[in-house]
């Protein structure tokens, strides 16, 4: 459940410190228990998947002076404290300086089980939360955009086949982000070589092999001079093909011959210039049953399909809707400049029991209209079918439950402004609830003022 995470338990007595440690092993969680505070320094690092334990009282660094190393290193690390001498004053300095609970000898195992798990859970959203931050301020395509099993395959598969500079076939439904796919494997290439698009779907069949393959002055009525195809510009970047599907039947036999000797003849010439370029071609057809049905060539499939990539359309990964239209939201609001209009839990709830058969450019136009104020509340939403159960997260429901009250938070923050006074009206919660949950989810208040 938490594998990569593990816990970092500081107590000087012995055999309590055996005890927990076994106890919190049963439950299979990673533990690496310190007998001092300077023991565990070297497990503090910023990023760190860990959450720390510690006893107050210990010779050396106490606790609460190992809690401010923790908070200067990085405060998302949740704290937790343990003391036998504990009392109210002191819980209450504690949570002020940063601890995520404090723990009061004589305890039962199970409670100390429970607040575990819950700072484990608060340490990884925080770290996901720092991981989308990093790939938005790194400008992100915002169709990878998602926490689902689904999108992190996605994304390790990028990594993987990007630098292997590869042909690869992106297979998906409309909408469901297959350009973005091409260009975030284009990125990852580290090519210096431009990005090329060309949608076979678009191109009459009069000027498709002058556009790809290029054309020599005189080739044809009206040639005048050279022009150099799109697979020649590409030098050594990437030529992405999409609705491959509809490349017509003879220049399919051209494409088979341009991947296979890795050159291409322009139009009129009779030599041939060698190619550097990476091939993705895209479909959201089933060029299997194409094949058999004599409308795409089998050969050119398998020269395709080196390596496959098959995009999961967004009914199969509901769990990412709330980011990706928090996001558009956003994008649409500071675009059209007006604020964003606030949700329900309800409507939020309905809207992730869509199929969305557009996909991500569908659920991003229905972001700007309802920043528009043109989504009519009046329409029943579209419901999953009754062939497909709806999705749950792919989570433990502790994960998940905080998962989807760190998304109301971070909304009503938003709508807000960052006023926890106002963003606790807008959720029902008092002021001090509010903000010790924000806190707990390593949320920042400020990040939302102005926004």
């Amino acid at each position: 459940m938490f594998e990569g995470y593990k816990v970092v338990f500081v107590e000087d007595d012995l055999p309590v410190r055996v005890s927990l440690t076994q106890t919190l092993e049963l439950e299979g969680l990673a533990v690496t228990p310190c007998r001092s505070a300077e023991e565990a320094l070297p497990h503090i690092q910023p990023g760190a998947q860990i959450i720390v334990i510690t006893d107050v009282r210990l010779p050396g660094m106490d606790g609460r002076a190992l809690l401010a190393h923790v908070q200067a290193t990085d405060p998302g690390i949740p704290t937790i404290l343990i003391t036998a001498h504990g009392d109210v004053a002191m819980a209450v300095q504690s949570m002020r300086a940063g601890a995520y609970d404090f723990i009061e000898k004589p305890f039962a195992a199970e409670h100390l089980v429970e607040v575990v798990r819950r700072a484990l859970v608060q340490r990884r959203l925080v770290l996901e939360n720092r991981r989308l931050k990093a790939q938005l301020a790194g400008g992100p395509a915002d169709g990878l955009l998602g926490t689902s099993p689904a999108m992190e395959q996605l994304r390790t598969l990028i990594g993987t086949l990007g630098p292997a500079r590869v042909d690869v076939l992106i297979q998906g439904e409309t909408g469901a982000g297959k350009e973005v796919v091409a260009r975030a494997l284009h990125a990852a290439s580290g090519t210096q070589g431009p990005f090329v698009a060309i949608n076979c779907g678009a191109l009459p069949e009069s000027v498709f092999e002058s556009e790809i393959f290029g054309a020599e002055a005189g080739a044809y009525t009206g040639a005048t001079k050279r022009r150099i195809g799109k697979l020649e510009f590409a030098g050594d970047g990437t030529v992405f093909l999409d609705e491959i599907e509809s490349m017509p039947l003879a220049l399919q036999v051209k494409m088979l011959r341009v991947l296979q000797e890795r050159s291409v003849e322009r139009l009129g010439a009779n030599t041939a210039v060698p190619l550097a370029c990476r091939i993705v071609a895209a479909t959201k057809a089933d060029l299997l049953e194409l094949v058999g049905q004599g409308r795409f060539r089998e050969d050119l499939f398998y020269r395709l399909d080196v390596a496959s990539i098959a995009l999961p359309p967004l009914r199969q990964r509901r769990e990412d809707i709330p980011l990706l239209l928090d996001r558009f939201c956003a994008q649409a609001a500071e675009r059209l400049q007006r604020p964003v209009p606030a949700w329900t839990g309800a409507q939020l709830a309905a809207w992730q029991a869509r199929d969305w058969p557009g996909n991500v450019r569908e659920l991003r136009n229905f972001a700007e209209r309802w920043v528009l104020g043109l989504v009519n509340e009046a329409l029943p939403p579209v419901l999953a079918s009754s062939t497909e159960p709806l999705a749950l997260p792919q989570a433990p429901l502790d994960e998940a439950l905080a998962a989807v009250e760190r998304q109301w938070i971070v909304q009503a923050l938003r709508m807000s402004g960052g006023n926890i006074a106002r963003a606790g009206e807008r959720l029902g919660l008092a002021r001090k609830t509010l903000h010790d949950r924000i806190r707990r989810l390593g949320l920042d208040a400020d990040a939302y003022r102005g926004s």
